[in-house]
């Protein structure tokens, strides 16, 4: 009798059967802390931007002064966020001591976890007592082109 040595066809399958599950669940895992690691960057990008404007606008009576570039150019940052979408600045056309921060380009998902997140320095927030959110925004498109506006100021 001869002796064969190597793997048989079932063996090779169960190993590729188990590497396809460890590739899935690494897979969901790394997407899971891409997003997270994303919506944290947003969140820091929007103090520093909230910062910025109140440092280089605070000696004002109001936000009307806001420019785009000027601002972006003072503080540092470029208006690129994470999700390859823009911020902008602007003054609240129904109150000049207020500012709008846009966060533009989102995906549905994060699009709508921003406007249910707590922006606790917000006009929204601190008139609601806490129990909205702050921010306000379209959410509806599929696409990535969906957009997050939270007021600061007065």
């Amino acid at each position: 009798m001869k002796q064969e040595s190597g793997r048989s066809m079932i063996e090779m399958m169960g190993v590729l059967a188990i590497m396809g599950v460890i590739t899935v669940g690494a897979t969901l895992l790394i997407s899971t802390a891409m997003r997270t690691q994303k919506r944290s960057q947003v969140n820091d990008e929007i103090i520093q931007l909230v910062v910025g404007v109140r440092q280089l606008l605070g000696e004002y009576d109001d936000y009307s002064h806001i420019n785009n570039s000027t601002i972006f150019g003072a503080i540092g940052m470029s208006d690129k966020n994470p999700y390859g979408g823009t911020y902008e600045i602007s003054v609240n056309p129904s109150n000049t001591r207020q500012f709008v921060i846009s966060i533009n380009g989102l995906p549905k998902s994060d699009c709508e976890y921003l406007i249910t997140r707590a922006w606790s320095d917000s006009v929204g927030y601190t008139v609601s007592g806490g129990r909205e959110g702050g921010a306000t925004g379209n959410c509806g498109d599929t696409d990535a082109r969906n957009s997050v506006q939270i007021i600061y100021g007065e």
